[in-house]
């Protein structure tokens, strides 16, 4: 063998040092990639908007968690401050005055520990019920225990010297959220184990973050005050376009009945994209969707996000039931249209549908109406109780629009 020869053999590793060699690289790439994914949970967690209105209330047995999630109707960020003027305009929603601090989107997803069907609960916004956290106010609309809440508790503080902006603001949105869970607890009765607060422009930033969201329309719709002008069938909107399909009730045969339908289109939509789209596995996707959460999400602290990302993936491809809540009729209180509800009646279907969880007193017979309410009227042809399935729309045939997984809403 010439020296040459020899040379090159002796520079070539032997197998079991180049096996050695794969393995540390592999176990190294593991632990950078490990690691990455921990920087970007603990980023997340650290920024996004932690709140402390859960605190010492009770959970749900046997592994079963139930999230509210409350959308706020609300054209100002977390701290309160106005939102841009061109954000104001994208939204196609008026001033930042409009709007308050009512939670006009209140879904409450029960995930069940057994690894069965989750199921979402839609509570219409104008459902006359008993208001929690300020004291003596009685019956309201369900959407607006937020917002009562909040100025109780700013009118409070400032009352004992507090003039601090961001402080009346940080302690009022505490109060409100509590007295908002805790008022949709009693109504439902069961526990509430997490939830997460949406403000108005973060269906616009969600939307963007996924670079769209799927939704499907069974007729075509416009509608000038929302913003929404959509063709039928299946279509996937920008983050204006889908913050105009969420809000739009005018021209809708069941108005903000309806709405609450589309709330639902939206969830799964925005569920089955996030799936679909690989934003979990990949990093320039999952930064832009952690900004978004930053800006737009307040969420219970203690809540581990990471475990639920993981188990949410199993919530699409139709693996949510979606239930509106019935309204027995219709009625005004103090000049304001509300829903009539049946208090136990509501709390029966919750029990059936997710086991006897209640925590909450049940309410007195007869609690669904109040002296400053109408007596429930008899369902009407148009109410949601006796309403038939909505036959196909002028030119629609049966059938013929498939959402690909999506329910398809009017």
């Amino acid at each position: 063998m010439s020296a040459h020869r020899r040379k090159t053999s002796r520079r070539r590793p032997p197998p079991r040092r180049i096996g050695r060699t794969l393995l540390i690289t592999g176990c190294a790439l593991t632990v950078m990639a490990g690691g990455t994914a921990w920087y970007l949970y603990r980023d997340l967690a650290s920024s996004i908007g932690s709140s402390r209105a859960l605190e010492g209330a009770e959970k749900s047995a046997h592994g079963d968690v139930n999230i509210l999630l409350i959308g706020l109707d609300s054209r100002r960020d977390q701290n309160g401050d106005e939102l841009p003027d061109e954000v104001l305009d994208k939204l196609h929603a008026g001033s930042s005055d409009i709007g308050g601090y009512n939670a006009n989107t209140m879904i409450l997803l029960h995930v069940p520990g057994d690894g069965g069907k989750a199921k979402a609960f839609s509570i219409p916004r104008d459902d006359f019920v008993d208001i929690s956290g300020v004291p003596g106010h009685g019956k309201d609309k369900i959407k607006k225990a937020y917002g009562l809440a909040k100025a109780a508790k700013e009118d409070q503080l400032s009352a004992q010297g507090v003039n601090d902006r961001r402080q009346l603001e940080r302690e009022g949105r505490e109060a409100g959220r509590k007295a908002q869970i805790d008022t949709v607890r009693g109504f439902l009765g069961v526990p509430v184990d997490h939830f997460a607060e949406l403000n108005l422009a973060g269906f616009y930033h969600l939307a963007d973050a996924l670079d769209g969201v799927p939704v499907c329309l069974r007729k075509p719709v416009k509608d000038k005050y929302s913003g929404a002008d959509f063709p039928a069938g299946r279509q996937t909107l920008n983050g204006a376009q889908s913050l105009a399909f969420v809000r739009q009730r005018h021209g809708l045969e069941m108005g903000d009945l309806d709405r609450t339908k589309r709330q639902q289109a939206f969830l799964a939509g925005a569920t089955q994209k996030l799936n679909s789209a690989g934003t979990f596995t990949d990093p320039v996707k999952l930064l832009k969707l952690i900004d978004t959460a930053k800006q737009d999400v307040v969420t219970d602290a203690g809540w581990d996000l990471l475990a639920f990302v993981k188990q949410a993936k199993n919530l699409s491809g139709g693996k949510v039931q979606f239930t509106t809540l019935p309204v027995e009729g219709f009625g005004r209180n103090h000049g304001e249209d509300i829903n009539v509800v049946d208090d136990m009646k509501i709390k029966r279907l919750i029990a059936e549908q997710i086991g006897p969880q209640a925590t909450a007193t049940p309410s007195a017979p007869g609690a669904a109406s109040s002296p400053s309410s109408p007596p429930p009227a008899p369902p009407s042809p148009s109410s949601p109780a006796a309403s038939p399935p909505a036959p196909p729309s002028p030119g629609e045939q049966p059938g013929t629009i498939d959402g690909g997984g999506i329910p398809c809403v009017d």
